[in-house]
């Protein structure tokens, strides 16, 4: 294959890409690049042809990496692809200024912008996206989406050792923190030159927007505190959500619950999550409505779901905050023996907490808030209403925000793990894992002799759908039982009292 120069083009994608560049500025660019990639010559640096920025900035990884100007291994390419990215990505007061002069005209056309942007410069990992496995499965709840998540590379055994030998750092404090806007990264930390943040006021306070690198669904965003605290979830929780989704009518908006066990991976920063998706639990309809007198504009209900969520609905926002603060400080002192619910320790340990979502439906306000318990317990030391044993060879990390609401991310080692059951299950030569036996055992008797090349993997991700509505219901505090469900009645009867 040709070589060909790659500096050239790369500094014309920059010039397509980022305004605050001019023409007069080629020669500046192109010996900024030479000093990322360690040459002295723009003629020295080539490749094979390649027409978009992002493949272009890879070639220019590999030149680097074959000269030795830096390591082989994934951090170091990914600092280095980050830094030539990011001039192609304009500065963070530059997209600022885009991006609310654009609001102006409308939300929906500053968010594009955004996106398109955070995309070009590879900050949201499109192509490692698009390696995620995802399929619907019919349950009585509807259609759940699964997806096998692919797109994190693994660990590089070679990155592995260098990040051993690192200095230890906490700057930045996490990677939520705004402050890790264009830091360069490092062996055991993400790189983040092409980073870029939407600054907004969130009710008096300063908040960040951003996409997420490795987005679950479309428009994957996430709304952080300028302010490195943990997560809470209170009245203001409720006044922030529906402030976010005035402000973007067209993305729904939550949180994760903010205690270990029902809580997400990053409970360190107070941070919420959004986007354009509709989920399976939006779809979900009210199977039980009640009234409550004080609130004579809300509309309350049990939705139809494996988990256990009051909906509320209107067009009045002050009444279904007002209503929601009064629900999360009922289930904060609530208990149940009869259903193994105990809000609070001896010790006064809190247990109870909520994850709450919000939307903005043909001109009315919804809130979901998903009831949520973390107690443990010698038969369920992971979690009482966490993921049971026996589907914890599917799933057995925490079930958060985007999972409540019927999107599973299951981890990639399912890819290999599941054609070894298909081959199972088919009487072929495998190396099924232990975790898998019983599961699989159980297929085998359930369709005995229905099983073919043709539909094994079929029936064996349908399979895997309704084990996750299974994780679902084993995180529900009130269970899908006519006992379960009076229960859950009476609880709302006790608030609406």
């Amino acid at each position: 294959m040709s070589q060909t120069n790659l500096v050239t083009p790369f500094v014309t994608e920059i010039l397509k890409n980022n305004s605050q560049f001019q023409d007069l500025d080629r020669i500046y660019l192109q010996n900024q690049i030479l000093a990322l990639v360690g040459a002295d010559d723009f003629e020295d640096v080539v490749g094979t042809s390649a027409e978009e920025p992002i493949a272009l900035a890879n070639q220019l990884v590999d030149f680097a990496v074959l000269h030795e100007t830096i390591a082989d291994n994934q951090p170091a390419r990914e600092i280095l692809e980050a830094q030539l990215l990011n001039l192609i990505t304009p500065s963070p007061s530059f997209v600022n200024q885009r991006f609310w002069n654009l609001y102006k005209e409308a939300p929906q056309k500053a968010t594009k912008y955004f996106y398109h942007l955070s995309t070009a410069n590879d900050y949201v990992k499109t192509a490692q996206i698009a390696k995620n496995i995802k399929f619907p499965v019919a349950t009585e709840y509807g259609d759940l989406e699964i997806t096998i998540n692919l797109s994190k590379p693994e660990k590089d055994p070679k990155a592995i050792a260098a990040a051993a030998t690192a200095a230890p750092s906490s700057y930045p404090a996490c990677q939520l923190c705004m402050t890790n806007e264009g830091y360069r990264g490092r062996m055991n930390y993400p790189a983040r030159s092409n980073h870029r943040i939407v600054r907004f006021n969130l009710n008096g306070q300063t908040w960040g927007f951003q996409y997420s690198p490795y987005a679950y669904f479309n428009e994957h965003c996430i709304f952080l505190d300028s302010v490195h605290e943990p997560m809470h979830i209170n009245r203001q929780t409720f006044c922030n959500l529906f402030s976010i989704i005035s402000t973007f009518p067209h993305y729904f908006v939550g949180s994760n619950a903010d205690l270990p066990i029902v809580g997400g991976s990053m409970l360190s920063h107070e941070h919420y999550q959004g986007g354009r998706h509709v989920f399976p639990m939006n779809k979900a309809q009210v199977e039980r409505e009640f009234q409550w007198p004080t609130y004579p504009d809300v509309k309350i209900g049990v939705v139809n779901w494996p988990m256990s969520v009051i909906r509320l609905s209107g067009q009045n926002q002050a009444e279904i905050i007002n209503a929601a603060t009064d629900i999360l400080e009922k289930w904060q002192h609530y208990s149940d023996a009869s259903q193994s619910i105990l809000a609070r320790d001896a010790d006064g340990t809190l247990h109870h907490t909520i994850t709450p979502i919000a939307n903005l439906i043909d001109g009315e306000y919804r809130l979901d808030l998903v009831l949520r318990d973390n107690q443990t317990s010698s038969a369920y030391p992971d979690g009482i209403f966490h993921p049971h044993q026996d589907v914890q060879h599917i799933k057995k990390e925490n079930i958060g925000l985007i999972e409540v609401m019927g999107l599973a991310i299951l981890p990639g080692r399912l890819l290999n793990e599941l054609a070894e059951v298909n081959k199972y299950l088919l009487d072929q030569p495998n190396q099924i894992s232990v975790i898998h036996q019983p599961w699989a055992e159980s297929l085998k008797a359930k369709y005995s002799d229905q099983l073919t090349v043709d539909n094994v993997e079929q029936i064996v991700r349908e399979e895997v759908g309704h084990v996750f509505a299974r994780v679902l219901e084993d995180a529900g505090v009130f269970k899908r039982t006519a006992a379960g469900q009076a229960a859950f009645d009476r609880f709302i009867k006790r608030v609406i009292a």
